[in-house]
């Protein structure tokens, strides 16, 4: 009997990625503190006859836990606080606008706001955050009247931010036990770039090389930004800081063999691996580094310099091991400069006006406006019923218009699925629980689901729309979950139209702007490095920054490629240049520990760097080789 083949469906990669959602451990001190926070906040604006102010807090705290990210204490000042900051602006400018403006003003004024705000958000994550939150309390502060002023309004709203900023920085991390609590963000980071220069030395020369690598770069970016955050000294304070800054300093050129060796592609003995995950262990514990194993060169290959191509690497990889038992022994702190990235104002500046800044400002100030004044439209004509409220609207379309949430369709049809889920679970909830006590109780659950729910984004919409509408009805509006529905589908409608509209200058700015960032680092890394300076700190600095911007370009692509293919086509060939600029980073950070080694290049170093110049090149790239090489 014949058989049919049997027909495979592929799911189109716009609609895979609705289905994606982030994995890992629970976060139980984000928990607590979303537990502590919006719940809290509000139960104490009803015990003092001030419910519309213990409202506001509740969503300043709220959008607060949404930024509530793993990391350090120092860094959660900068990525909770300046987003606050951006909040509570948004919040006094919408309230006097929404108070002292017409229809057609108010509408204008606020797609001018969509524009900045649009044009920062392009800077980086936490300009993103601050740029969604002065839209979004822009956005309530004008179609939520109240009979509070703005400025006692902005107050509130900065007091429930803030208390969480607080929570963040006093409470102990549950199972904290090793060293200063107050830096346990910082030990687990640093701890988890040697883990993962471990990871990655063990699986060189295998199929697992490449994403081992990667997952090296995310944990080098992640230790960087938490040991970098705000301070009012400039230099570290405590002997615990300085101690983990000696020890992310150290990590550096083991990171650096090990990328290394990941170049040479040939397998390595385990024993290599077993150092840096006892530095590690050292870390995590806050302990000394004991008896470390030296990696030795597999027996049966020649020790010529020329001969073995992994030789280099591997004295680098011995040598750093050295050095980083040393400098944990003593405890010294980092150069300043290992720390920080170097951005200043002209470069944000550059990224806020570039082609990036520019497409996204336009396509956010179009879908506020309008979204603000089919809003308002709906508002005068009685679509409302008996709410004073329009604001659902334009802050839906704020957040559906945010590319760093994911392609435009998943972000769609999760807002969709995620506002539909929410409002009838409030139904259900509304028509159970005791008011105001049942309310604030679903409140206070709902903050604590917030970290949890925040890896994929139905499950955050869903969670939020239910904390929302929750804290409008304890403000003494009805219930209005069909109301929302109807906004959020009209809001995913108008999102999509708008998102698919042509925009002045090419599409996909944004993932070319980052190219090009990416391109810009790895020249200067490359010339620095051919250039033979000995100065390791720089070229360390230099390797860091090229490896973390073409991280920030194959994220940028990614969510590029996985758009509706009308958009997709846009950044198509991307992906090719990305890969080739990696090939380029690569093999310039074998060349720096070659030239360590021996002084001088193999004919097989050359041949990769004009390889991957030459591909570069091909793709529109010029990244033009030293003469000297």
């Amino acid at each position: 009997m014949n058989r049919s083949p049997v027909t495979r469906f592929a799911v189109p990669v716009w609609l895979a990625h609705a289905f994606r959602a982030q994995r890992g451990p629970v976060p139980w001190s984000a928990v607590c503190r979303g537990a502590l926070a919006a719940g809290p906040l509000l139960l104490l604006g009803v015990l003092a006859g001030r419910t519309a102010g213990g409202v506001l807090a509740a969503i300043g705290a709220m959008l607060a836990g949404i930024n509530d990210r793993p990391g350090s204490r120092r860094a959660s000042v900068h990525r909770l606080g300046v987003p606050a900051l951006a909040g509570t602006l948004g919040l006094l400018v919408g309230t006097y606008a929404g108070q002292g403006l017409a229809a057609v003003p108010l509408t204008l004024a606020l797609t001018a706001l969509g524009l900045v705000a649009g044009g920062v958000s392009a800077v980086g994550p936490v300009a993103s955050a601050a740029g969604t939150q002065l839209l979004v309390t822009a956005a309530i502060g004008a179609g939520m009247p109240a009979a509070e002023s703005g400025w006692q309004r902005a107050l509130a709203f900065l007091a429930g931010a803030g208390w969480l900023l607080v929570l963040r920085l006093a409470l102990p991390t549950p199972g904290s036990l090793a060293g200063d609590f107050r830096f346990d963000g910082e030990r687990a980071a640093v701890a988890d770039v040697y883990e993962a220069i471990a990871a990655l030395v063990e699986a060189v020369g295998g199929p697992r090389a490449g994403a081992r690598r990667a997952a090296l770069t995310a944990a080098l970016d992640h230790a960087q930004d938490a040991l970098a955050g705000p301070r009012l000294r400039p230099h570290a304070g405590s002997a615990a800081e300085r101690r983990l800054h000696a020890r992310f300093a150290a990590a550096l050129p083991l990171a650096e063999a090990a990328t290394a060796l990941y170049w040479a592609g040939e397998p390595v003995p385990a024993r290599a691996a077993e150092g840096p995950r006892r530095l590690a262990a050292a870390v995590r514990g806050d302990t000394g580094t004991g008896p470390l194993p030296a990696p030795r060169l597999p027996r049966g290959r020649p020790r010529s310099r020329e001969g073995n191509p992994t030789a280099p690497a591997l004295r680098a990889l011995d040598d750093a091991l050295l050095r980083a038992a040393v400098s944990f022994d003593r405890g010294e702190g980092a150069e300043r400069g290992l720390l920080g990235r170097r951005r200043d104002v002209r470069q944000a500046l550059r990224a806020a006006l570039g082609a990036g800044g520019r497409e996204y400002g336009l396509r956010v100030a179009l879908c506020f406006g309008a979204s603000v004044a089919i809003a308002q439209a709906l508002h005068h004509t009685r679509w409302y019923g008996q709410h004073t409220h329009w604001y659902w609207l334009p802050v839906t379309a704020v957040f559906l218009v945010k590319p760093d949430l994911g392609p435009l369709v998943s972000r769609v049809l999760c807002r969709a699925a995620g506002t539909v889920l929410g409002a009838l679970l409030f139904a259900g909830f509304a028509a159970l629980l005791p008011r105001p006590a049942g309310l604030i109780a679903l409140v206070a659950v709902c903050g604590a689901l917030i970290p949890v729910a925040i890896r994929h984004f139905a499950a955050l919409t869903a969670v939020v729309t239910v904390l929302v509408l929750a804290l409008v009805m304890a403000g003494g509006e009805p219930q209005a979950s069909a109301g929302r529905i109807g906004e959020t589908l009209l809001a995913c409608a108008l999102v999509l139209v708008v998102g698919h509209l042509p925009m002045p200058g090419e599409r996909g700015g944004g993932v070319r702007d980052r190219l090009a960032t990416a391109g810009g680092a790895a020249h200067v890394y490359l010339l620095h490095v051919l250039g033979e300076s000995g100065d390791r700190a720089e070229r360390w600095a230099l390797r860091r920054e090229a490896y973390r911007t073409l991280a920030e370009a194959r994220t940028a692509i990614a969510l590029a490629a996985a758009e509706l293919p009308p958009l997709a086509r846009h950044t198509e060939g991307t992906d090719a240049v990305a890969e080739a600029l990696e090939r380029l980073v690569d093999t310039t950070t074998a060349c720096a520990v070659h030239l360590d080694d021996t002084g001088r290049l193999t004919p097989r170093h050359l041949r990769r760097l004009r390889e991957a110049l030459g591909e570069l090149e091909r793709r529109g790239v010029r990244v033009p080789l030293p003469a000297a090489a």
